[in-house]
């Protein structure tokens, strides 16, 4: 799973079944030994955890791997890194990286992928917990009208979500500094001032700022009280 984009829609509803299926008590194990490894080259919690956690509890047998101690630090190609542990025999990789598109470079390994975020590109599994999350609310997403707010240009997380809710139905709408969003982002919806999108929203989807992608001349109190939930925003 590289990205939603290569999903089709009947496959994300089917997806997002299952995962409901999981919250409400489903146990499914499976059934022969896979290893999966979790390569993380960009910090995370919520996502490595979450990954771990989900392999264990179907089963999987983790292998750890951590870039920091890894022959990465000795000039070792991300490529490389792939090939070795494919050879070692790890049947499923789940890769965080810094780089845009880093898997075309891994277009011929053997081993099964999946991308937990690749720099400003996209975040598929984040963008399915956030598509189960409004269809735990309202059950549908035909009709409903969603707004993604903030730092749009550099989220991965509002170009996956964007894209999936478009073809599922909802009509998506942005707001944020005009100067951070581009025109990859008209595809899957439209500019809008933000307090006048409020009232018109059934989702509103707030993102931080991505300090760590790009230079940022605004100040986080600034950015809050224009793109953030004050409490009379929340009152509407």
């Amino acid at each position: 799973m590289i990205k939603l984009s290569r999903i089709s829609k009947e496959e994300i509803e089917k997806i997002l079944d299952m995962a409901l299926d999981f919250a409400n008590g489903k146990v499914c194990k499976a059934k022969s030994d896979i290893f999966v490894s979790n390569l993380f080259f960009e910090d995370s919690t919520r996502t490595r955890v979450s990954f771990e956690v989900a392999e264990r509890k179907l089963g999987l047998h983790v292998i750890p791997f951590d870039a920091q101690t890894s022959s990465v630090n000795k000039g070792e190609t991300l490529y490389d890194t792939i090939k070795t542990i494919e050879s070692i025999g790890i049947d499923l990789a789940v890769i965080r990286h810094k780089k845009d598109r880093y898997y075309d470079e891994l277009i011929d390994a053997d081993l099964s992928l999946i991308n937990a975020g690749d720099g400003i590109g996209h975040h598929p599994s984040q963008s399915l917990l956030d598509l189960m999350t409004i269809k735990q609310e309202f059950g549908k997403f035909e009709g409903l009208t969603v707004g993604i707010i903030g730092d749009v240009k550099h989220s991965r997380v509002a170009n996956s979500d964007a894209d999936a809710l478009r073809r599922l139905g909802a009509k998506v709408f942005f707001s944020g500094p005009e100067d951070w969003f581009g025109q990859g982002e008209m595809m899957n919806g439209t500019f809008r001032n933000f307090d006048d999108l409020i009232p018109e929203v059934d989702v509103l989807m707030l993102l931080r700022i991505q300090h760590e992608r790009h230079r940022n001349e605004m100040q986080i109190s600034d950015y809050l009280n224009k793109y953030g939930l004050t409490k009379e925003r929340e009152q509407r």
